[in-house]
Parts: structure tokens; sequence; C-alpha cells
């Protein structure tokens, strides 16, 4: 399985324009055996399968995150 190095995760925001978040692939795995990426803060955190399927991860108590609405993956 191939998977990309980084994501945009794209969210809608709104009245503003949308919101984009860059995710990196960290050396876990989640429950799914697919890579989990996260950004620079490591508040946003996601599963993303080598198709493109996307599991949002909660990263503290009580957080409820989003699903993005579009999942671009970033070339190197």
């Amino acid at each position: 399985m191939t998977y990309a190095e980084s994501y945009e995760l794209v969210f809608q925001a709104a009245a503003v324009e949308d919101d984009v978040v860059v995710v990196r692939r960290t050396d876990r795995a989640g429950a799914g055996g697919s890579p989990i990426y996260e950004d620079d803060t490591g508040i946003v955190r996601a599963e993303i399968s080598d198709r493109g399927e996307v599991r949002m991860l909660a990263s503290g108590g009580h957080q409820v995150p989003g699903m993005p609405v579009t999942v671009r993956p970033l070339t190197p």
C-alpha cells in the first residue's frame, strides 16, 4: 500500500472561507491499520487510508472533531 506523506484537509466554515489544514504522516497507525496524520500542533489528527477514507481522531478530552469536505494528497 502506498500512503501520501501529507494531505490537505478542507473543512467548511460558516460565513468565512473554508479552513485548510495540512496534516503529515506520523509513525503511528490507527484502529483500521492506516497511518495517523496530524498537523504541526498535534490538535488535528486523522487516520487516512490509501483510498483517501478519513476517520477524524480526538486529540483531547471532550473534543468532537468535524469531518473535512475534501481530502487532497500533497505531492512532495
